[in-house]
């Protein structure tokens, strides 16, 4: 049994304290979801720095849209929600895709995905990291986040051919890191 003082504070309370302006309230929601929201910035980002620029627009963004949420659905998803919206909108000030020419756009299916399963997660972070924004973003965007295409073009203001091909690129480079990261490993 938990002593009084370390009980969590339901998040109905948190919400409606953050609403009235409750310094306490905004704190402890804050220090609830940053760890989990950080992970979804530093998908997007290109470096720690940048993640934690994200993190703290995404968490001016929940305060500021607090008043819209509507009790539909789980919170955490509304806020992931606004964060993985943030981290596209810094992408989309930061950079411009470009499209890759048919050669590039080439791919290979390869077992990485296989690969992917026996590495820590702080590995695979650090090699998607290692891809462009552009890259990083559709990557992110289509395998984690569960977006289709069209509405990747729609919500970067590319092609879905160009989703695509970001995407087919996005994959032959990352197979080529783990590769290399299997390597490594089997080296020490």
């Amino acid at each position: 049994m938990q002593p009084a003082g370390n009980q969590m504070t339901p998040e109905s309370d948190l919400i409606e304290g953050s609403l009235r302006g409750d310094r306490k309230a905004q704190s402890e929601l804050y220090h609830r979801f940053a760890p989990k929201m950080y992970g979804v910035c530093l998908r997007y980002a290109a470096n720690a720095e940048e993640a934690e620029d994200i993190l703290q627009e995404g968490f001016v963004k929940v305060f500021r849209k607090l008043e819209s949420y509507r009790s539909e659905g789980s919170f955490e998803g509304w806020v992931r929600r606004i964060f993985v919206n943030t981290a596209i909108e810094h992408f989309r000030r930061k950079t411009h895709l470009q499209p890759l020419t048919e050669k590039e756009e080439e791919t290979y299916e390869g077992s990485y995905l296989t690969a992917l399963d026996n590495m820590a997660e702080k590995d695979i972070v650090a090699l998607v990291q290692q891809l462009s924004p552009g890259y990083r973003t559709v990557f992110n965007m289509y395998v984690v986040e569960g977006y289709s295409h069209k509405q990747i073009a729609e919500l970067l203001g590319i092609s879905e051919g160009t989703s695509k091909s970001q995407l087919s690129r996005a994959k032959q480079i990352l197979q080529d890191l783990v590769q290399k990261h299997i390597e490594k490993r089997k080296v020490r």
